[in-house]
Parts: C-alpha cells; sequence; structure tokens
C-alpha cells in the first residue's frame, strides 16, 4: 500500500510535535530542580551564616580573648581581644606560639583541654594565660586572658606575708622562750603566786600558738612561691611514714593510733618530698586534733587509677565537719569550731597548705564527712608512669 505524503508528513510533524514537548517538559524540571537546588543551598548557607553569627556573639560575649581554630589548625573567628594574637608581631607573637603549641596538643595528643601561662620578655611587663579546649566537631577554642595585674597583686600578698613573718618570727621566738623560763622558774619557786603561775602558763601558750602561726604562713609562703616545685621520683609510702613521725608525739598524748594501709609500697610521684609530706603531715595533724582520745585514724593509698592518679586518704572518727562548711574548709584561716581549734591550737592554715602543695602537683583534694562521725580527706596526685605496677598489700600501726 502506498501511503500518501501528506500523511507522512503529519505523522512527522506529530512526532516532532511530541519531541518538543517532552524537550519542554524536560527543561522545565531540570529548571525546577535547579532553583530547587538553588533554594537548598541558599537555605543552608543561610543557616550557617546564621549558626557563625550566634557562635560569633557568643565569643564577643567572653571576657576574655577567644579564638576558633579549625582541625587544620587555622583561626576561623575570635573577639577583638583575640584577634589581638592572630598574626601578631613583637611580644605578643609569642602568645599566638603558645596557643598554637595547645591547639596542636588537644587536636593530636588526645588531651582535653591544656593551659599555659606565658610571659615574654620586655616592659611594661605582661603575663597572659593561654588555655585550650578541644571542641566535639574538630578544632579547638583558645582562651586568652591577661593576668598581668592579678599576678603583680598576688606577688604583693605573697612577699608582704612573707617579709611580715620573717620579722615577727625573732621577737616572737623570744617571747616564747622568755615565758617558757619564767614558767619554770615560777613553778621551781615555793612562794610564786598561783594566779602569776597561770598568766605566765596562759602567756606561754599563746606565744607559741602565734609563733606556729607565723612558721605556717612562711610555710605557705614558701609552696605558693613554688609553683613549679622540684620535680624528682618521691616514693609515696616513704613520705607518708615520714609524715606519720611527725604527727606521732601528738597522737601518742592522746592515745590515737594511726594506721598505715599501702596499696602499693613501690609506687612514685614526680614532685616535691618536703611538699607532700607537709601535706600529709598537715592532713594527720588535723585527724588527730579533732578525734577523740582512743580512737583511729587510717592513712591509706589506693592503687593507681585507669587515670594514672594514687590516692592518699586520711580517715579519722572525729567530730566531723557540717555540710555548711565543707565547701570553705581549704581557705586561710577558715575555721569550723573556732573554740575548739583555740584549744587545739589549729591555725587555720593546714588545709590551705594542703589545697596549694596539690595544685602546684597537678593534683587535688577533697573531702567527705558526716557530722558527729569523722572525716576522710583524699588527696589525688599524678603517679609517676615509672611507677612498678602491681599491688602490694601491707599494714602499719604508729
Amino acid at each position: 500500500m502506498i501511503v500518501a505524503p501528506a500523511v507522512v508528513l503529519v505523522a512527522l510533524l506529530a512526532g516532532l510535535a511530541g519531541w518538543v514537548i517532552r524537550g519542554s517538559v524536560v527543561r522545565r524540571d531540570e529548571g525546577r530542580l535547579a532553583r530547587a537546588e538553588h533554594a537548598a543551598v541558599e537555605a543552608e548557607r543561610a543557616r550557617a551564616e546564621a549558626a557563625d553569627q550566634r557562635l560569633q556573639a557568643v565569643i564577643d560575649a567572653v571576657p576574655q580573648g577567644a579564638v576558633v581554630y579549625d582541625r587544620t589548625g587555622r583561626p576561623t573567628m575570635g573577639n577583638a581581644l583575640g584577634r589581638r594574637f592572630i598574626d601578631a608581631r613583637h611580644r605578643d607573637a609569642l602568645v599566638e606560639l603558645a596557643a598554637r603549641e595547645l591547639v596542636a596538643a588537644v587536636s593530636h595528643n588526645g588531651a582535653h583541654a591544656a593551659r599555659r601561662p606565658v610571659e615574654p620578655a620586655g616592659t611594661p611587663r605582661m603575663v597572659v594565660d593561654v588555655q585550650a579546649r578541644r571542641l566535639a566537631g574538630g578544632g579547638a577554642i583558645v582562651l586568652l586572658e591577661d593576668t598581668t595585674e592579678r599576678r603583680r597583686l598576688e606577688e604583693v600578698r605573697r612577699d608582704f606575708v612573707a617579709n611580715i613573718s620573717h620579722e615577727l618570727r625573732t621577737p616572737i621566738g623570744a617571747i616564747a622562750l622568755l615565758t617558757e623560763t619564767m614558767v619554770v622558774e615560777m613553778s621551781a619557786a615555793v612562794t610564786a603566786p598561783e594566779p602569776v603561775l597561770r598568766l605566765a602558763n596562759r602567756l606561754h601558750a599563746e606565744a607559741v600558738r602565734v609563733s606556729r602561726t607565723i612558721d605556717d604562713l612562711l610555710l605557705l609562703s614558701r609552696i605558693e612561691n613554688d609553683e613549679e616545685p622540684v620535680r624528682e621520683a618521691v616514693v609515696v609510702a616513704d613520705a607518708l611514714v615520714e609524715a606519720i613521725d611527725r604527727v606521732a608525739g601528738a597522737a601518742h598524748e592522746r592515745h590515737i593510733e594511726i594506721r598505715l594501709d599501702l596499696a602499693d609500697r613501690a609506687v612514685r610521684i614526680r614532685g616535691d618530698r618536703r611538699q607532700l609530706v607537709s601535706a600529709v603531715f598537715n592532713l594527720l595533724d588535723n585527724a588527730v586534733k579533732y578525734s577523740d582520745a582512743n580512737s583511729l585514724v587510717v592513712l591509706r593509698t589506693l592503687p593507681v587509677d585507669d587515670e594514672g592518679n594514687v590516692a592518699i586518704e586520711v580517715e579519722d572518727r572525729g567530730i566531723g565537719i557540717p555540710a555548711r562548711d565543707l565547701d570553705r574548709i581549704f581557705e586561710r584561716f577558715y575555721r569550723v569550731d573556732q573554740a575548739r581549734s583555740r584549744r587545739t591550737g589549729g591555725t587555720g592554715l593546714g588545709l590551705s597548705i594542703v589545697r596549694h602543695v596539690a595544685e602546684n602537683h597537678d593534683g587535688r583534694i577533697t573531702a567527705r564527712s558526716c557530722e558527729g562521725e569523722g572525716s576522710t580527706f583524699v588527696l589525688t596526685l599524678p603517679a609517676d608512669p615509672r611507677s612498678r605496677s602491681g599491688t602490694v598489700a601491707a599494714t602499719e600501726v604508729a
């Protein structure tokens, strides 16, 4: 059958029209898809910009300098004070260098946070506390705080306390010696009036108490100045035995038993032996003073924990500490029971000394107590990684 040319032409035109229509639909769909993709990209960009603006507002509200670093260690945003140390020159460049080193430490070495004071040479004096913290999504935030004035005031206070304590030590010591001589001479005299002897004894006791306070102030000043104590391997067990020896006389007078329980005789710390002994002695001294006669004080060490820390515990069965006072007992001169502290000769500086020793050794001191039942103080310090592992049980009584 022969198809008429008109029919062929109509079929061709119909096919062409269908192709044109389909092409138009495809182009229209592609246009809609492109517009949808563009809208999604713009919405995501807007959300990101809004998030950045909120983050920038938060950073601007931080009172310290703040700089955010991405995963590559590149600074991405910061507030006005923080930007001062980005691409800085002269002394500020040393602060930026410290910030980058701390960012690398928290980003690649597994540390959650790192901190370092930076004091560039030159005048005027400048001390900047640099602290880096790892961010959950990668990167880190660096906080920079100018602590120059705070450091200056702390040094003035420490110098004043140390100087005045040195000046008072000699005359107070002389007064204590003279009053002791008076008490001895009056006790030997047959005609010495009883009130005078009683007053001489009281005067000597008060002179001794002031002398102890001055000695504690000097010790505290020295420990405060030793922010970077001598770093040597200290066998914890040996330091604890030395602290027990220092308090043994007072414990014997009150018939208080001091029991030493060691989880590991070989564990060591890196630090200052004198400071460690002073800290443990002050904890034991408090335990003896505030425990009833014929009671027990336990000094123990716990096995090194998963974080590489060794805990030293001092447990007593004494009067305990009210819950309202637990947050303040480590303040200098703070005493829970003023009347009992005067009777026992407490200075209110012992626990402050312990706190400073813990801070100097990157450790911490905590307390738990139940009023009327006793208290437990826990001194936690980083153990020397080279300490021999394993547990050796030991019990000693002093």
